[in-house]
């Protein structure tokens, strides 16, 4: 299966000539000691930051998405798509500047993936217009999320336009990766979409997203982001697809450009498209099968009669068809025993896995499919399944095919052949494939994957040898130690999380000398090693914050011991267990950006620059480098300082946090302002606009807006969601001190007084502002500093000896630091 690293090649060569266009730290701490649309200019140098920028923007490249879901559905027939280039609302959509929109909606098995298959095709052949395009698919966490869409959007649009990577660059340098994986992704990709859109504004852009019901998490703000760019940008057409659900419906029903194209109201045409379809998987059978010409059309017809204009329900029977075992004789019995409908014909199948000589083995297979969180390939099934350990290619192929009314195998990669076949699994037939509910077979999961991990992880697994050997250059060796436990090393805290519902048995692994405990013991930095060479450290530091939540949800909980009259209980000691994550969380945060960089530096730096009493440094003492004589005497424990956020080019001058802690916003004298995660201190954006230092912060109380203050003589007011600067306001001297009032963001206190903001609402705001003078509400200092002023109307004027070079408003008593050295106090009724 081709990695990341390496789908991303093609579109890292094209923008590897685009022309692209300090040291201040803040310590947070506790007190717990191919398209041919190409305008671009090329410089002639290589910049391997902007590989790397493409490499971990993509998770993804739609172009194999579509080649693979084509392939896998038996190949993009022109005959079958092209009634719909020639419907008039498809034309609508393509002619009218004002048809923005254009939503094809239609029941499962309708053929909505083909027809934008075959759409995005005839697009590409014309080459005109930039065209993005994203296919969901609920079963691969990889591509069933909103920021996934946003990610896969971006990557074709970078390819098509290179320049436009300097929008990304600009956030990615202090971010990284992390930029598109934490938990403010999508705020930083709709904020890059924004910039992207304003310098493409004269250029038309197509934008095409498949299966929305298949976007598991975001789809509702991926909806109202498609619905807010489609209202504000004209020169962006979309097309988009989902099946009849009535939460999609009413969220682009408030889309006034659209063109609705409801497939079930195009009954000849989906029934002229599937005819069409049949006859070629009918072709394909009788030169397969060597039918003559009356099976044949037996066949077509049966298929014809029975379909119900459903292009799955043909394919799953075509497919059962040309199993070699079904032989020409019995083609007729065979067909009359698939009933019409996906439902009936998806019970049979599963009548007919039950009842073979593999039925347990399907079954299980089966339950793991259903709940996994991404396709995983045969070899990381093999470890999944204990049974499956002596089965060789050829076996787990077969195995496979065993299930093929449910599953297909592409690549060495298991698929559900259709979303609604998981569906049906989980709705219809739970009790057969998971008779003790799907906690357990999370459960089950997490058991099995950990148990593996313990027996295959170790130092060095890559044979790297050099302790400082950088990540970029490491080669996925042959054949791959890891090939087999990528999903287990990623996944296994997930699903212990999700196995809640198996509490008592869960709760035996998550007590002191458990099998968690054990494993954080004796493996816990090879962990650390493995997910860094997956170049997935982000998703390690998530995975000890959530395992520290479960182990604390135990600590008042009891488990049973014994069977029947003579069980106990007994209270769930954790204490060891909750020391030991503590210090391994603290462990990944200090030393994560190390041992991404360089993997076995979480043997050297990692160890060597822990503190004396560190639980994991104690536990991994031998893995210490006997190649330093004399080591530095650090402290015996962690200080309060959680993590060191870096990025800042000068000193941090004020720094601010969100009003549930969720958010950290810095200013400095480099006349940025940061906006960080609090929890995995990532820099999330950077603010830039100021013309001088800045020098105060302050987030409202709702969190919505952040408010800058700097030696350029304004205040900036920023949107915290997106990073756009919504106001900015000529204050007429530096203001050191901001402060939003409690309850409302119409007034920001600061230290010439109280001013008065105008804040757009959701919907009318910008992404510019214009400089505005400052509104005064109360007594204050005019802009000028010769006024004190009331509402912003001069009440007292200050002769010069008493103007202020410092001041101080609180209600309605004025202090005034005077350049002569004179402090006055003034209080007005």
């Amino acid at each position: 299966m081709a990695t990341n690293d390496e789908r991303g090649k093609g579109t890292i060569n094209s923008l590897r000539n685009a022309t692209i266009s300090g040291n201040g730290k803040l310590q947070v701490g506790d007190n717990y000691t191919t398209n041919n649309y190409m305008t671009n200019h090329y410089a002639s140098h290589s910049d391997p930051n902007l590989d790397q920028c493409l490499i971990d923007l993509q998770v993804t490249d739609p172009r194999h998405d579509k080649r693979r879901i084509e392939e896998t559905k038996g190949g993009l027939l022109k005959d079958s798509y092209k009634w719909i280039l020639h419907h008039e609302d498809f034309r609508r959509w393509r002619d009218d500047r004002d048809s923005r929109l254009l939503w094809i909606k239609g029941d499962p098995g309708k053929g909505k993936t083909m027809l934008l298959c075959g759409i995005v095709k005839e697009l590409e052949k014309q080459g005109k217009k930039p065209l993005a395009y994203f296919f969901c698919q609920a079963a691969d966490s990889r591509i069933n999320n909103a920021t996934a869409v946003l990610r896969g959007l971006i990557y074709l649009l970078l390819d098509q336009q290179p320049s436009l990577i300097s929008h990304v660059k600009k956030r990615y340098k202090n971010a990284g990766k992390r930029l598109f994986e934490d938990v403010n992704a999508w705020v930083a990709l709709s904020e890059i979409f924004e910039d992207i859109f304003a310098e493409t504004l004269r250029d038309s852009t197509l934008l095409i997203i498949d299966a929305l019901d298949e976007c598991l998490t975001g789809c509702q703000q991926l909806l109202d982001w498609i619905v807010k760019i489609s209202s504000e940008c004209p020169r962006v057409k979309w097309i988009v697809s989902s099946r009849n659900w009535p939460d999609i419906e009413e969220k682009l029903d408030n889309t006034k450009q659209k063109v609705r194209l409801h497939l079930e109201l195009n009954p000849a045409s989906i029934s002229a498209a599937v005819r069409i379809f049949i006859r070629h998987r009918v072709e394909a059978l009788a030169k397969e099968k060597k039918f003559d010409r009356q099976t044949r059309d037996v066949v077509e017809q049966h298929l014809v009669s029975h379909a119900n204009d459903t292009f799955l329900w043909v394919a799953l029977v075509c497919q059962e068809l040309a199993d070699p075992k079904v032989r020409k004789r019995h083609m007729r019995d065979k067909l009359k025993s698939y009933p019409r409908g996906l439902d009936p014909l998806y019970e049979r199948m599963m009548k007919h896995i039950v009842n073979s000589n593999d039925a347990d083995l399907c079954k299980e297979i089966l339950a793991i499919a259903s709940v996994i969180y991404r396709p995983i390939t045969l070899e990381e099934l093999k470890v999944l399944v204990k049974s499956l350990e002596d089965f060789d290619q050829d076996d787990l192929e077969e195995i496979i095919g065993c299930c093929g009314s449910f599953l297909t195998l592409r690549e060495g990669v298991i698929y559900f052949v259709h979303h609604s076949a998981k569906d049906f699994l989980l709705s219809k037939t739970s009790d057969q494939i998971l008779p003790s509910g799907v906690a357990d077979q999370h459960y089950a999961i997490f058991s099995r994957s950990l148990e593996v991990l313990s027996k295959s992880l170790r130092r060095d697994i890559y044979n790297l040898c050099a302790p400082g050997f950088p990540i970029e250059q490491v080669s996925t060796p042959v054949p791959d130690p890891l090939d087999s436990t990528r999903y287990s090393c990623i996944y296994w805290v997930d699903h212990l999380h999700d196995s809640e519902h198996a509490a008592k048995t869960r709760e035996k692994d998550l007590q002191d000398g458990g099998f968690v405990h054990d494993f954080l013991q004796t493996k816990y930095l090879y962990w650390l090693e493995a997910i860094s060479l997956m170049r997935s450290m982000s998703e390690g530091v998530m995975a000890m914050q959530k395992l520290r939540g479960l182990v604390l949800s135990c600590r008042n909980s009891s488990i049973y011991e014994g069977d029947g009259l003579t069980s106990s209980r007994r209270n769930v000691e954790v204490r060891e267990l909750t020391e030991l994550l503590r210090d391994a969380h603290r462990f990944i945060l200090f030393h994560k950006r190390a041992i991404e960089i360089a993997p076995l530096q979480a043997y050297a730096s990692a160890l060597v620059f822990s503190p004396a009493r560190s639980r994991v440094r104690k536990l991994f003492k031998k893995e210490e480098p006997d190649w330093i004589i004399s080591k530095p005497n650090m402290e015996g424990n962690w200080n309060a300082c959680l993590q060191t956020l870096e990025g800042h080019g000068h000193w941090v001058i004020s720094v601010a946090f969100s009003a549930v802690g969720q958010w950290i916003a810095s200013s400095s004298l480099d006349s940025t302002v940061k906006i960080w995660d609090a929890s995995t201190g990532a820099c999330l954006r950077t603010l830039e606009g100021h013309g001088g230092s800045a020098l105060s912060v302050a987030f409202s109380a709702d969190s919505q807006w952040i408010a800058s203050s700097s030696l350029d003589n304004t205040v900036k007011i920023w949107d915290a969601g997106t990073g756009a600067c919504i106001q900015t306001l000529n204050v007429g001297r530096p203001t050191a001190h901001l402060w939003f009032d409690l309850m409302t963001n119409s007034r920001l206190s600061t230290d010439i007084g109280v001013l008065n903001l105008n804040l757009p609402s959701v919907e009318t705001r910008l992404t510019q502002a214009s400089l505005q003078d400052v509104s005064h509400c109360g007594y204050g200092i005019s802009a000028d500093g010769v006024w004190v002023v009331k509402d912003g109307e001069g009440q007292l004027w200050l002769p010069l000896e008493y103007r202020a070079s410092e001041s101080a408003v609180v209600g309605s008593t004025v202090a005034i630091g005077c350049r002569s050295g004179y402090v006055l106090v003034i209080k007005f009724s």
